[in-house]
């Protein structure tokens, strides 16, 4: 999302987006936030209008977030997990789809995450909480297991939400990355 002045995704969209020609067009913008390392979908408007929209479907939780992650350890098959996060409340329900034995790490999951909330590394820091830390976490992860150069294995795999002029149910998805299916079968 952010980075040095130059390599951006805010900097990246006015070249790879095209253009709306809405009277209040404006450059592309994200209008929520994705950690450096983590894959995925991410809504961007175009206009002054659609911006201010869909922020406003995302403070009032109108837009449901779904997620993918690769955990280390043995996982209870579904939780919800409601540590706070910088002294502010937060939610995340997670489901286990499937696991897998790891010489290295034991056991890896395929987890699927909805956010309830969105805190700052919310669903990173809810997993290394309840001790089962995303692969490739170098920040919440445990340090004998930490990853390197494999990068995050964290997924913002889909968005679900009524488009705020149309009021069509809009429900966007990424399929999971390769990397992903190196370890687990493809999600139905």
């Amino acid at each position: 999302m952010s980075g040095n002045s130059f390599k951006t995704i805010a900097n990246a969209l006015v070249r790879s987006i095209k253009k709306s020609t809405l009277p209040d067009a404006t450059k592309p913008q994200p209008v929520h936030r994705l950690d450096f390392p983590t894959t995925g979908i991410l809504l961007v408007g175009k206009t002054q209008s659609s911006i201010r929209a869909l922020n406003k479907l995302f403070e009032d939780k109108a837009i449901k977030k779904t997620y993918y992650a690769v955990t280390i350890g043995n996982m209870k098959p579904k939780g919800h997990i409601t540590f706070n996060i910088d002294d502010k409340p937060s939610q995340t329900y997670y489901k286990v789809c499937q696991s897998v034995v790891s010489k290295r790490f034991e056991t890896l999951n395929l987890v699927r995450l909805e956010p309830q909330t969105g805190r700052r590394h919310q669903l990173r820091k809810h997993l290394s909480q309840i001790e089962h830390p995303i692969l490739g976490d170098k920040d919440y992860g445990v340090k004998p297991l930490i990853l390197n150069g494999k990068g995050l294995y964290l997924h913002a795999y889909a968005l679900l939400f009524t488009h705020p002029f149309t009021k069509d149910v809009m429900f966007l998805k990424d399929e999971l990355p390769k990397r992903f299916l190196k370890i687990f079968k493809p999600i139905d």
